[in-house]
């Protein structure tokens, strides 16, 4: 055997994370609709789904085996699971005549094979050519493995995890047997219950919706030394298999069978698997359960005993045939060889015992005498003549194991009703009882001081859909049976007395079947057609259920079965032409029915001679974009289709550099209507319904204000493209690229930038992306440019205003101007404001940047709006948050100290921490000289000395209150004691240089 085996399935499109399609029949009203989805197109498919289903067969080989927690118990997994090796021809009704040769070789003796026993080899006999099929004749293994782990030892029943090594070794004592190819479809451990399942090559890309779980009924009813493990899978995308390894609670009194039935209806209720895909492609809502499925199988150590007979009359009767299997010698021949010597004296004492114990044990002692006179007095010979059917053979074991059969306690319990008896079934039992034996030996069972009795504690079990809906079918019918006969006993018509002659039948479902003895044929039928929850018809048949008695490290033997399943699977290949095929159809249709729009973009070119690299036909241009320029471009949107089209752009796709939403924050999208009072439950956006021919306009306007995007893009580290989604309701969405290009800008930068740019501007330094290398100013030519501008407006526009205005108050009146009048933003004051700011960008005159007819005051108010934007928007500001930290520290020390200096005293403190940067120094002297010139030229028309004191404080107290919030960059403190403080010191910085020395 090759060890050549893939553990997982590989993720792929053989192996499917997409649980099974077909669980359901869609019915005639789930036609596809003339609306393309994922929903209508399965359904269309499914309905088609004859033409891509072909014939399959499988054998499933399922195999079950308490392991004791024995050591060297893996080293006979290959041979009896996966070779078939280790069944006595003589202990069961398969010969090899029917199952191939020893070719020749003698095979091994009971007795030898006991003698030479380890732990480190396998112990089923020499020479055994395996009677059942094997290798890579079965398509699917399911192994249900018991007690891995001493699971009556309370530190592994309570371990609150698995411990993975014995699984491990398991897992690769399987392997190395399995022929080579075979891959791990499922696997699922809880404490010592372990559930491997592997699939051929052939058989493996047709597996998927593999869903396992854990079910404990242990301890406390939770814990995991007891209970089940579960796996369900789709076979060929149409059939659901369910496997159900299970450890039921032990013990032989009547409490201990209620506690065994207990564990199996728990391990039915709470067994959940992962949700299925119905027929439609949709997800189920809930996970499914043991009884959804098409065939379930459900074995292990079920701990079902023989009922109502001494344990040493059913050992003793059953070592009358197992001792034919030993020669002349061997510790376990001379074991049962004592015993029934001393069960011969017992049977003849017995002869002269009263009636009353005749009759308990009248039934064991008939097949006892029988037994011993044929075998006993005979050991050598034959037990069953060769001229007798072994089923008409009272000294057979077929005949012995009927008589044993009608005592076991699942067959009772599911005569009655109490366990396993909603359509579960099980093969003929023409095997010894696979508990309890010494280990080591092939047929001595428990010689210990317990001496247990033998039972089949082992079994396997399964059900077809159909089992299920037929008994559940019956369970009707009798209930409704029930339910009449009440009624007409109520009404008088049953009861007895009345009319006892006029009764047909009496029928009690409860005592039904117990009059019948074990028939090892009852459940063997032939293949039953199984209508699958997929609509499909399918057979399932057992070849196989026997014991592999000749294995010998476990005190239970294993047991396995062997089922061939005819089924319908999906063929890839079919269905994907058939999936073509429909999604061709379906989308003819839709293309017929559904909205259709055309979008169509302004191709608007800006005579600026810019080159651009973006020139996508279907995408919005914006070309040349600058620092708080609105720009805009129009879009229209057409209805021409031939039905009315809900339109609306949606949320674009998020990346982790980009913002969601239906538009990145730089652009506004505007419509030519208001949007529809009623949108459809799938939109959470503004919706515009347009009908055929109708068409509508959107504007969409780029315009780039934030001062932390402006810094990326000057850096490079941003763009301005992006995608928009127009959502069409019930259509195809279409994709609107949106591009603009970024003119590097000189707001947003730091200081220590500013100074290295070089004449020219921020345009000519190296695309404005780069750090301009080397200093080249003593402060920004911006600063400078701006404040030296105002002073020179200022002025001529207070002696204007003296010559021209006569008795009209000035724009000064209201204290403030012109820096509180340039807040206001009309579109021309916006202009000349752009106009202001490219004249910076290009190392331009301000001068330059006013058109025609402008009015001084109006370009006042813009340069000095300009102004504080510019400061505002530094880095690091005019004074950084480095610098602020030194002079709080000053004013602080100060303040506590109580140390009151001049103002000149106070200006030099603070301009010896701003020296330390001379461009920040330079900047913070040329913002302050402006400002005490603004307000000197304001002050300047006013005669009245009382009066112009009172407006210089009120200009004090607007500048220093704007501009200490300028030209700082520090956060401000959390508490608002500490935020108080700290806005009163800023301002006194601006103060200290913009009030009189004097004052």
């Amino acid at each position: 055997m090759s060890s050549s085996i893939r553990s997982d399935l590989s993720p792929g499109p053989q192996i499917r994370d997409t649980p099974g399609a077909f669980p359901s029949t869609p019915g005639e009203s789930d036609s596809p609709s003339v609306v393309s989805s994922q929903h209508s197109l399965s359904k269309a498919v499914y309905e088609r789904r004859a033409e891509y289903t072909v014939p399959g067969k499988i054998r499933i080989k399922v195999g079950s085996w308490n392991v004791a927690a024995l050591q060297g118990t893996e080293e006979d997994i290959g041979s009896w699971f996966v070779d078939g090796k280790g069944i006595s021809e003589s202990l069961s009704t398969i010969s090899y005549e029917n199952n191939g040769t020893t070719d020749g070789r003698k095979l091994e003796g009971a007795s030898r094979q006991e003698a030479r026993r380890t732990k480190k080899n396998p112990t089923v006999p020499a020479n055994d050519p395996g009677l059942v099929p094997g290798g890579d004749d079965i398509g699917l293994y399911v192994l249900g493995l018991q007690e891995i782990i001493d699971v009556s030892s309370a530190t592994e029943a309570l371990k609150p995890y698995n411990d993975p090594w014995p699984g491990r070794r398991w897992k690769q004592a399987v392997e190395d047997a399995l022929p080579e190819g075979y891959v791990k479809v499922a696997e699922q451990q809880l404490i010592g219950l372990f559930l491997l399942i592997y699939a051929a090559p052939r058989v493996a890309p047709t597996i998927s919706s593999v869903s396992t779980a854990s079910t404990g009924t242990g301890l406390m009813g939770y814990l995991g030394n007891k209970g089940a493990v579960v796996a369900r899978l789709v076979l060929g995308e149409t059939t659901r298999l369910v496997f159900i390894n299970c450890h039921l609670a032990a013990g032989v009194e009547k409490g201990n069978l209620e506690r065994r039935n207990w564990d199996a209806s728990q391990v039915l209720s709470r067994a959940k698997f992962d949700p299925l895909y119905n027929g439609a492609g949709e997800k189920e809502e809930s996970g499914e359960n043991i009884g959804d499925e098409d065939f379930a199988f459900w074995f292990g150590d079920l701990n079902y005993r023989l009922e109502g007979m001494p344990g040493d009359d059913v050992r003793r009767l059953l070592m009358l045939h197992t001792q034919n299997e030993y020669g002349q010698g061997g510790p376990s021949k001379r074991k049962i060889s004592a015993e029934l010597a001393l069960a011969k004296d017992e049977n003849q004492k017995a002869r002269d015992t009263s009636n009353d114990k005749e009759k308990k044990s009248r039934v064991f002692r008939h097949h006892h005498h029988i037994h011993y006179r044929s075998s006993a007095d005979n050991p050598t010979s034959s037990l069953s003549s060769d001229t007798l059917d072994p089923s008409s053979d009272p000294a057979s074991l077929q005949t012995t194991l009927a008589s044993l059969l009608p005592h076991d306690q699942l067959h009772q319990q599911m005569r009655t009703r109490k366990a396993f008896y909603d359509g579960w079934r099980e093969g003929p039992i023409d095997f010894l009882p696979t508990y309890k034996y010494d280990v080591g030996s092939v047929g001595m069972f428990d010689s210990s001081e317990k001496k247990r009795g033998p039972s089949w504690c082992d079994r396997i079990l399964y059900r077809t859909r159909r089992d299920k809906l037929a008994y559940e079918e019956k369970a009707k019918a009798e209930e409704a049976a029930k339910k009449r006969e009440e009624e007409m006993k109520s009404h008088g018509i049953g009861d007895p007395a009345v009319d006892q002659e006029e009764v047909l039948f009496d029928y009690d479902p409860a005592t039904d079947g117990d009059d019948r003895d074990y028939d090892p044929d009852a459940d063997v039928e032939d293949p039953e057609v199984v209508t699958t929850a997929a609509g499909f018809e399918d057979k399932l048949h057992l070849e196989y259920y026997t014991s592999h008695q000749r294995v010998l490290s476990s005190d239970h033997k294993p047991l396995d079965a062997i089922f061939t399943l005819h089924y319908e699977a999906v063929d890839p290949d079919l269905k994907a032409k058939v999936h073509q095929e429909v999604a061709r159809e379906l989308d003819k249709a839709e293309n017929e029915g559904r909205p259709a729009v055309t979008v169509v973009v302004d191709y608007h070119h800006d005579h600026e001679g810019e080159s651009r690299s973006f020139s996508s036909p279907e995408g919005v241009d914006f070309g040349n974009v600058r620092f708080d320029s609105p720009k805009s471009r129009a879009v229209t949107v057409a209805n021409t289709g031939r039905v009315p089209a809900t339109v609306g752009f949606t949320d674009r796709i998020v990346t982790a550099d980009k913002a969601g939403g239906d538009a990145p924050p730089w652009l506004r999208i505007q419509f030519d209507r208001y949007s529809d009072k009623d949108r459809p439950a799938s939109e959470s956006r503004d919706v515009y319904t347009l009908e055929p021919g109708d068409a509508v306009q959107v504007e969409m306007t780029v315009q780039v204000k934030d001062v932390d995007l402006v810094r990326s893009l000057n850096e490079g580290h941003a763009n301005l493209e992006d995608v928009l989604v127009l959502r069409i309701h019930n259509g195809r969405d279409h994709f609107l690229p949106i591009h603009a290009t970024w003119l590097p800008s000189s707001f947003g930068r730091s200081i220590g930038n500013l100074v290295k740019v070089p004449e020219g501007g921020v345009r000519t330094s190296q695309d404005g992306h780069d750090e301009p290398q080397g200093v080249k100013w003593s402060a920004p030519r911006e600063i400078f440019r701006l404040t030296e501008s105002l002073e020179d407006l200022v002025e001529r526009g207070v002696a204007e205003w003296g010559m021209t205005a006569g008795d009209e108050n000035p724009p000064w009146a209201d204290n403030g101007w012109p820096f509180i009048a340039s807040l206001g933003l009309g579109k021309e004051k916006q202009n000349i404001r752009e106009r202001i700011r490219e004249a910076l960008d290009n190392d331009k005159p301000i001068s330059d940047a006013f058109p025609g007819g402008v009015d001084v005051i109006r370009r006042v108010e813009a340069v000095a709006g300009t102004l504080l934007t510019f400061l505002e928007s530094l880095q690091d500001g005019v004074i950084s948050e480095d610098m602020w930290t030194e002079i709080e520290k000053a004013l602080v020390g100060r303040e506590k100290s109580k140390t009151t200096l001049s103002i000149e005293d106070e200006r030099m403190q603070i301009l010896d921490i701003l020296t330390a940067s001379p461009a920040h120094s330079t900047s913070f002297t040329f913002v302050t000289t402006m400002l005490v010139k603004v307000m000197s030229e304001l002050l300047s028309q006013e005669t009245d000395q009382k009066v112009r004191e009172e407006s210089r404080k009120k200009y004090e107290e607007i500048f220093v209150s704007t501009f200490s919030e300028a030209i700082i960059k520090a956060p401000l403190p959390a508490n608002a004691k500490e935020r108080r403080a700290s806005q009163r010191r800023r301002k006194r910085v601006v103060q200290v240089f913009i009030q009189e020395s004097g004052s």
